[in-house]
C-alpha cells in the first residue's frame, strides 16, 4: 500500500519532460542544449554544493502544457556529452513526489515543493498477487523474445520487487505517454502491476492480430509472385515457340488488336471490339472479366459480318429446282419466284439497301405434318443459291435462347439467331425457324416475343443480341417458319409473317412424290437396287388410298419402307426371287390389309349411314382434314329425360351449334314435315365418335341439323354426302374456313359429293383441278337444300318407326 508523508519536505527544481515519461528505477539521457532542461540541471547542481549527495531534479511529465500531478525524483549520475556530441546529463529516477505549491530557489530554474508518496507492499506477497507477477514476467518475457531482446530477459526476471517490476513498463515503447502517465499517478503498486499487466496483455494481443494479417498478405504475395513467374516462364516458353514457328512475336491482347484491326467490320462493331481489346488489356492475368472479353471477341471475329452469298438470279432455273425436289406445293413455289424476280430487278437498278433495309423474306409456311414444310427449306436455299440453316423452336421456352444471355452469366452464349447466322457464315441465308407455333413460356420469358423484332422487316435491319449488344442487319436473309397450327401462333408474331399455307396433297401428287422421291431414298436403305424392286403405280395408288390417310407423306414412306423390307427380308430367306415387280394385289400378303377402306367401297349394310340420325361431316385437324361422323338419337319418353346431350369431347362453340340446330328444327320442322313434337318432349343425343379427341368449331352445323332431320324423318343420309357449314336460327348456311383441307379429305375418303355454303365458292378456287373434277360440289345458303341433297328419298330405305308423343 502507498501512504502519502502529510508535510512537503522537499524542495525540488522541475525539470519538464515533454511528451516523456521517466518512472521511479529508470536511467534516462537528457540533452542539455534544452533551456529549460539545462537551467534544471544547473540550479541542482547549485543546490548541491551546499548539500552531500548528488544533484536532484524533479521530472515532471508535461502534455500539451500542462503538468502532471506527480513527479519523480531523480538524481543526476553524470554530465557530459551524448553520442552525438551535444551535452547531456544521465538521470536516474529514485520516487515518487507529489508536487505542492511553487517556491523560490537559486538559478533560473522552477521550484516547487513536494512530499515523498510511501510505497509498501506485504511480505511475504498474497497469492493473487504472486500470481500477478509470474503473469507480468511471463508476458514480457514472451513480448522480449519475440523482439529478440535476449539479454533482457534475465534482468526482467531477477526483479523480484512488486513496485520495482510495474515501474519497469515505463521502458516499453508501445506504451502512449497518456498510458505511462497513468502508471505514474498509481501511487498503490499491487494496482499499478495489475495495470502495466493489461496494458502488456492488450499489446500482446493486437501484436497476433497485425501478425496474423501480416502472414495472410505475406502469403498473397508469395502467390501472386509465384504466378507472377510462372506466368513470366510460361510467355517466354511461348516465345521460343513462336520463334520456332516463324510466327510473329506479341502477347495475347496485341494479338486481339490486330486481328480486329485486320477485319473486316463495320464501324461501331469495330469501335466496340476495339473498347474491349484495352479492357483486356487492363484486366489481370487473374480477372475472370479477361476470359469473358476473349470470348466475346472471338465471337464477333467469327461472325461474317460482310459476307454474302450471291444469289441466283436465274428465275426459270430456280423454279425448275424447286419443281423438281417437291411435287405440289404451287403457292410457295409462285412466291419463292416472285421473290426472286423482284430481288433481280431491284439489283439490276441499284436498290439493294433502301432506307438502310435489304429485301429480305418473312414466310410463314403452315399446314399438317408430313406436307414437306422443313425439307422445303433446304430446296428454297438451292434454288436461291444461298447458305442454308435450320434453328429447331419446338420446347424452347427460354427468351435467351432467341436474343442471347448477358455477358455477366458464366457460360453466356449468344442466341441462336446469331449463331444460325455464324453457322451460314453469310449474312443472308435462308433460316428455317422449325416448329414456331411449338414456343412455349414461362418464368424464364416468352420466346415467341423475342421473335417479334427477328421477324419484323421493319426492325430486323438493327436486332440487337444480349450477348453481342451490337447491332446486327438481319434484313437480307430469308426467314422460313413453320407450323402445324395458325392460331397457336400469337397474333402479333403471326401479323409480321406472310402465311402461305400447305393443305395436303392429292392422290396423284402422293404418287408422284412416292414414285419420284419416296421409293428411291427407301429402296437405298433397304440395299436394293432400282432394278431389283419395282412398284406399280397402281400399288403406290393404292398405299396412298387405302393403307394411309394422311396430308402428307410420312406415314406412307412408312408404309413403302416396311414393304421394300418384307421383300429383302424374303429374298434373304430365299423365299422370292429377284427383280420382283409388286402390283396393288400383293400388297395385301406383305403388308396385311387396308386400314382406311373408302365408306363407299364397303358393303350397304355396313355402312355408318346405313341407319337414320348418322350424317358424314368435313372437318380441320392438326394433321389437315379429316371426315367426322354425327349420330343423333332420341330416348325413350317413358325412360329419357327431355333436353339435348351432348358427347364427344365438344367444345363450346360446337355445343352451341348443337344447340341452334335443335332449336331450328323445333322451329322450323312443321315446314319440313318432321315429327317435331318428339324433339319437345323426348330427349335428343348427338355424339360425335372418337370421344377421345376434343373438337370445337362452328362448321358441323348443318352436319347435325341433317343428322337430326334423318333421325326424325327416318330417311338416310347418302352414302357419298358430306358437307360442311355453320347454320343459323333461321336456317342460312354461313361460310367457314378450311374448304380446301376439307375437300381433300372428303376425295381421300372416297366421298363423291360434297355440299360447302355458297359464300365459300371463291374458295373452290385453291383446290387441285383433279380433286374437283371427281367431287360433285354442291354451294347452297339455305338448311333445306342441304336437306333436301343429303338425304335419300323416303322410298329408298327402309325408314324405322319412330316413336310419336302421345
Amino acid at each position: 500500500m502507498a501512504a502519502e508523508s502529510p508535510a512537503f519536505t522537499l524542495v525540488l527544481p522541475v525539470l519538464p519532460l515533454d511528451d516523456e515519461v521517466v518512472l521511479p528505477g529508470m536511467v534516462v539521457p537528457l540533452d542539455l542544449s534544452d533551456a529549460e532542461v539545462r537551467a534544471a540541471v544547473e540550479a541542482a547542481q547549485a543546490a548541491a554544493r551546499s548539500e552531500p549527495g548528488k544533484p536532484k531534479v524533479l521530472l515532471v511529465p508535461r502534455v500539451e502544457g500542462t503538468y502532471a500531478r506527480t513527479g519523480v525524483l531523480g538524481t543526476v549520475e553524470q554530465v557530459g556529452r551524448l553520442a552525438d556530441g551535444d551535452p547531456g546529463a544521465l538521470i536516474r529516477g529514485r520516487s515518487r513526489v507529489r508536487i505542492g505549491a511553487g517556491t523560490t530557489g537559486p538559478g533560473a530554474a522552477l521550484w516547487v515543493e513536494g512530499a515523498h508518496i510511501e510505497e509498501t507492499v506485504p511480505d511475504p506477497l498474497p497469492g493473487h498477487v504472486a500470481e500477478l507477477v509470474k503473469e507480468y514476467k511471463a508476458l514480457a518475457t514472451t513480448w522480449l523474445k519475440k523482439r529478440g531482446a535476449w539479454q533482457v530477459v534475465d534482468r526482467v526476471q531477477a526483479i523480484d520487487g512488486v513496485a520495482a517490476l510495474a515501474d519497469n513498463s515505463g521502458y516499453s515503447p508501445f506504451l502512449t505517454t497518456e498510458q505511462k502517465v497513468e502508471l505514474l499517478e498509481t501511487a498503490d503498486p499491487v494496482a499499478r502491476l495489475k495495470l502495466a499487466t493489461q496494458q502488456l496483455r492488450d499489446h500482446l494481443a493486437e501484436q497476433d492480430v497485425a501478425e496474423t494479417i501480416a502472414k495472410d498478405v505475406q502469403e498473397g504475395v508469395d502467390k501472386q509472385q509465384r504466378e507472377f513467374l510462372l506466368r513470366r516462364q510460361l510467355e517466354a516458353v511461348r516465345k521460343e515457340l513462336r520463334e520456332l514457328n516463324g510466327e510473329q512475336d506479341g502477347d495475347e491482347s496485341d494479338d486481339y488488336r490486330a486481328r480486329v484491326e485486320a477485319a473486316d467490320l463495320p464501324e461501331k462493331v469495330r469501335e466496340a471490339a476495339l473498347k474491349e481489346v484495352d479492357k483486356l488489356e487492363r484486366a489481370s492475368d487473374q480477372s475472370p472479366e479477361g476470359s469473358w472479353i476473349r470470348t466475346w471477341l472471338d465471337t464477333v471475329l467469327e461472325m461474317p459480318w460482310n459476307e454474302r452469298t450471291e444469289d441466283a438470279y436465274d428465275i426459270q432455273g430456280a423454279k425448275a429446282i424447286l419443281d423438281a425436289e417437291h411435287a405440289g406445293l404451287e403457292d410457295v413455289k409462285e412466291r419463292i419466284t416472285e421473290y426472286l424476280a423482284v430481288r433481280k430487278r431491284r439489283n439490276d437498278r441499284g436498290l439493294g439497301v433502301v432506307g438502310g433495309r435489304r429485301g429480305g423474306a418473312v414466310l410463314a409456311l403452315v399446314g399438317p405434318p408430313g406436307v414437306g414444310k422443313t425439307s422445303l427449306g433446304e430446296s428454297v436455299a438451292h434454288a436461291m443459291g444461298r447458305k442454308f440453316v435450320r434453328v429447331a423452336l419446338g420446347g424452347v421456352r427460354d427468351e435467351a435462347e432467341i436474343r442471347g444471355h448477358r455477358r455477366t452469366y458464366v457460360g453466356a452464349l449468344p442466341g441462336r439467331i446469331v449463331r444460325a447466322v455464324k453457322e451460314a457464315g453469310s449474312m443472308n441465308p435462308v433460316v428455317l425457324l422449325d416448329e414456331i407455333d411449338k414456343v412455349g413460356s414461362d418464368f424464364r420469358g416468352d420466346p415467341a416475343a423475342a421473335l417479334l423484332e427477328v421477324l419484323d422487316p421493319a426492325q430486323n435491319h438493327t436486332f440487337r443480341d444480349h450477348y453481342l449488344e451490337v447491332e446486327l442487319d438481319l434484313s437480307d436473309v430469308v426467314f422460313l417458319a413453320t407450323a402445324n397450327v395458325l392460331e397457336a401462333i400469337p397474333e402479333a408474331l403471326a401479323d409480321r409473317m406472310e402465311i402461305v399455307r400447305l393443305d395436303g396433297y392429292t392422290e396423284d401428287e402422293k404418287v408422284v412424290i412416292a414414285r419420284d422421291h419416296l421409293l428411291p431414298r427407301q429402296l437405298e436403305r433397304a440395299g436394293l437396287d432400282r432394278d431389283e424392286v419395282t412398284i406399280e403405280e397402281s400399288a403406290l395408288r393404292r398405299l396412298a388410298g387405302e393403307y394411309t390417310r394422311e396430308a402428307g407423306v410420312r406415314t406412307l414412306e412408312r408404309s413403302i419402307a416396311r414393304l421394300l423390307r418384307k421383300v429383302a427380308a424374303q429374298h434373304e430367306l430365299g423365299e422370292r426371287e429377284l427383280p420382283f415387280t409388286v402390283t396393288d394385289g400383293d400388297l395385301r400378303g406383305l403388308i396385311g390389309r387396308p386400314h382406311h377402306v373408302p365408306e363407299s367401297a364397303q358393303d350397304p349394310a355396313e355402312r355408318r349411314t346405313a341407319v337414320p340420325g348418322v350424317a358424314t361431316g368435313l372437318a380441320v385437324t392438326g394433321a389437315g382434314g379429316d371426315v367426322l361422323f354425327v349420330e343423333a338419337s332420341l330416348a325413350d319418353p317413358e325412360t329419357g329425360a327431355a333436353g339435348l346431350t351432348l358427347t364427344g369431347q365438344l367444345g363450346d362453340v360446337m355445343k352451341e351449334s348443337a344447340q341452334i340446330a335443335l332449336s331450328f328444327l323445333r322451329s322450323q320442322g312443321a315446314e319440313l314435315e318432321l315429327p317435331v313434337a318428339d324433339l319437345k318432349d323426348r330427349g335428343v343425343h348427338i355424339h360425335f365418335p372418337a370421344g377421345a379427341v376434343p373438337k370445337d368449331g362452328p362448321s358441323a352445323g348443318i352436319t347435325m341439323t341433317t343428322a337430326l332431320a334423318s333421325l326424325l324423318s327416318g330417311r338416310l343420309v347418302r352414302t357419298d354426302v358430306a358437307m360442311t357449314g355453320e347454320v343459323s336460327l333461321t336456317g342460312r348456311v354461313l361460310p367457314i374456313g378450311g374448304v380446301k383441307q376439307k375437300l381433300l379429305a372428303a376425295h381421300r375418303a372416297g366421298v363423291t359429293t360434297v355440299i360447302i355454303p355458297k359464300r365459300n365458292e371463291p374458295d373452290l378456287d385453291d383446290v387441285p383441278a383433279e380433286v374437283l373434277d371427281k367431287l360433285d360440289v354442291h354451294a347452297v345458303t339455305d338448311v333445306r337444300q342441304v336437306l333436301e341433297l343429303a338425304l335419300a328419298p323416303a322410298t329408298s330405305g327402309a325408314a324405322p318407326e319412330v316413336p310419336v308423343a302421345a
